[in-house]
């Protein structure tokens, strides 16, 4: 049977919810830490083990961790960006790192929150940069952004990455999902930090979200367990409507392979605030499946959504009725 996957937050982060979850078809759960620790998150995954006890399951637990995606720094107050103003973006506006402005150039557009919010940057100098939205939102600390058509390096993971595997073990984590993997070295740096803290037996789920990644996939086929198709920023990479053959082309070679992958992004995206989803969205999961799909993942539905507990029955029965129907 396939794999089912809701996201942990505030939505969800309470015992008998959680229960409900796992007696609905959960399987396994997602941890953020592109914004907590994961020793802020130990109450919460004492939650989740019961909660699957309470069920019969042993459950997944996955930590997705920080790794070289880029991300806006932090702040208090939301930030309302608004159609055809202008924002800055470093030194005494939002915080970015210091690679984002040495890279940016007038002209280049900067997508923020997986391309929610939309700019173009009309200005540098120096220490920041000048951006004038095209596409306006709400943002939030710790926030994607991308700059279109650069490619901006960073380490495969963080210290903050190092310092989460640290608890992993104790806390019964059974899989790390790592971000943004480009190439073979990025995944041998995950095993080798992985092999340091003695975590051979955790899983290593490589999220494929850039070209690069889809580029070089087969070199790194044999050192990850299992492979994510993640939409969100896989979606920012290129025009939108190239999106579904991208994600056929990994699902062939994944299949190829005999590898194992998941689809993530925007399964039930309706259901965050609708009680049940659109016709497009469950003909997405079904045909996920039906292409190979091993398991499949929700993220805000569960995490801020109004019913994760109706969101994963509806993915659960989705997938069951595909894996059915193979």
């Amino acid at each position: 049977m396939i794999d089912v996957f809701g996201t942990l937050g505030p939505a969800c982060d309470d015992e008998t919810i959680l229960r409900e979850m796992f007696g609905s078809g959960m399987t396994g759960i997602r941890i953020n830490l592109s914004h907590v620790m994961l020793k802020d998150c130990i109450d919460s995954i004492d939650k989740i083990h019961n909660a699957a006890k309470a069920n019969g399951i042993i459950p997944k637990i996955l930590i997705d961790m920080q790794g070289p995606e880029l991300r806006i720094g932090r702040f208090k107050e939301e930030i309302h960006l608004q159609e055809g103003a202008e924002t800055i973006l470093g030194e005494g506006g939002i915080p970015v790192c210091d690679e984002v402005i040495e890279e940016a150039e007038e002209g280049d557009e900067v997508l923020l929150d997986d391309g929610k919010i939309l700019g173009v940057v009309t200005h540098t100098n120096g220490g920041n940069a000048t951006l004038k939205i095209l596409r306006g939102g709400m943002l939030i600390q710790r926030k994607s952004i991308l700059v279109k058509n650069k490619n901006i390096c960073l380490e495969a993971m963080t210290s903050d990455d190092i310092e989460n595997l640290t608890l992993a073990d104790e806390l019964g984590i059974t899989g790390i999902m790592q971000p943004f993997v480009r190439s073979r070295e990025d995944l041998l740096f995950v095993r080798r930090a992985l092999d340091e803290q003695g975590l051979k037996n955790i899983r290593i789920y490589a999220k494929i979200e850039n070209l690069e990644g889809v580029d070089n996939l087969e070199s790194f086929m044999d050192l990850a367990d299992e492979m994510i198709i993640a939409r969100g920023d896989l979606g920012n990479s290129m025009p939108l409507w190239e999106l579904p053959y991208v994600q056929k082309k990994i699902s062939n070679i994944c299949n190829e392979y005999g590898k194992p992958f998941m689809v993530v992004t925007q399964m039930l995206a309706s259901m965050e605030k609708s009680e049940v989803p659109t016709r497009a969205e469950v003909s997405d999961i079904y045909n996920a499946v039906l292409d190979g799909a091993s398991s499949v993942m929700v993220t805000g539905e569960t995490a801020i959504g109004r019913n994760p507990v109706e969101v994963i029955r509806y993915l659960h029965n989705t997938a069951r009725t595909a894996c059915l129907h193979k």
